[in-house]
């Protein structure tokens, strides 16, 4: 084998009038780039274009050595599509990392508690994503069987390739959403008041939009849920707020308790007809296994936590300890 490669050196120094050496010194050669720098393969770029482009742009003082070692080992001239992360490591390092196919990542957050329309606004301002949303069919594009979206999508860190499209990240955040629900449904507790996956999804959303403490997920989720078993209403703002939709002017106003919109929870029965955000794990699963408890009412204490009360009596004394001094 090392006779082989001695006589290919050989033949290139005959041939190409290129020394040992200089092969040496081709294959530690850096490319000369500012830090680093985004570099787009196009489908069908050969090699000799690619080496000639980085000539163009200065990076590389000459092609023909590289060439050489193109000839030597022809791997160098698989060149995959896609746009790569160039830096002032060697020439030959960049190539290999582009005949890999180790394109630059990035990444889309759906945040806990995100609304759709939140969701739509910041997927379509994603740099190097594919923006071929269907907006006025965005549920049928995205699940094929779902009326609505709004609470199918989970709120993870998604991670993509330039030119990859809007509606494929979207399509793996709702099919994880299935998953995880599916999964949860599966773990409830026997005696649950909700009667399907779905219900356990709206549940969530108001759960995740009624406390920002992990901790406290699953006590919001027994109130609920007594609520429901006593066919009490469930008088939870993050609701009202979602059905009276871009009007919220941030202020939840009496008129708003008192004007009926089928979120509005003071006025409706039972759950509202879908989510009203995106609901993490955690609310999946305090939803769908709350524990035992006789609370029926919390309060905001004003430091991001809740007072819970099992009467009336002792909610009204929360109340006036909480919000109205």
């Amino acid at each position: 084998m090392i006779k082989v490669i001695v006589s290919v050196l050989l033949l290139a120094l005959l041939c190409c009038g290129i020394g040992y050496q200089q092969l040496q010194s081709a294959l530690k050669m850096q490319l000369k780039v500012e830090n680093s720098t985004l570099f787009k393969v196009e489908r069908g770029t050969g090699f000799n274009q690619l080496c000639q482009a980085w000539q163009t742009k200065q990076w590389v003082d000459s092609c023909f050595k590289f060439q050489v070692l193109a000839k030597l080992d022809p791997t160098l001239t698989d060149l995959k599509a896609g746009l790569y992360e160039l830096d002032t490591s060697a020439v030959i390092d960049n190539i290999r990392r582009i005949n890999q196919g180790a394109q630059v990542s990035f990444s889309f957050t759906i945040i806990e508690g995100q609304p759709l329309r939140d969701v739509v606004a910041n997927i379509q301002k994603q740099a190097h994503l594919s923006q071929d949303l269907d907006t006025e069919n965005l549920a049928t594009q995205i699940s094929n069987t779902q009326e609505n979206l709004e609470g199918w999508l989970f709120p993870d860190t998604y991670h993509y390739h330039s030119e990859d499209s809007a509606s494929g990240l979207l399509k793996r955040a709702y099919n994880k959403m299935q998953q995880e629900l599916d999964t949860a449904w599966q773990t409830r507790a026997p005696d649950l008041v909700l009667s399907s996956p779905y219900e356990a999804l709206i549940l969530a959303s108001i759960i995740e939009k009624e406390t920002g403490l992990a901790s406290e997920r699953p006590l919001i989720s027994a109130v609920f849920t007594n609520r429901l078993k006593t066919n009490m209403r469930l008088q939870t703002d993050p609701t009202v707020i979602y059905g009276i939709g871009a009007d919220f002017d941030g202020d939840i106003k009496r008129k708003d308790l008192t004007t009926y919109t089928p979120y509005n929870t003071y006025k409706i029965k039972g759950l509202p007809p879908t989510p009203i955000a995106m609901p993490s794990k955690a609310a999946i699963l305090a939803a769908v296994n709350p524990p035992e408890s006789e609370y029926v009412y919390f309060v905001a204490k004003g430091d991001g936590s809740h007072q819970f009360s099992k009467t009336l009596q002792e909610h009204n004394r929360a109340v006036k300890q909480y919000q109205l001094n």
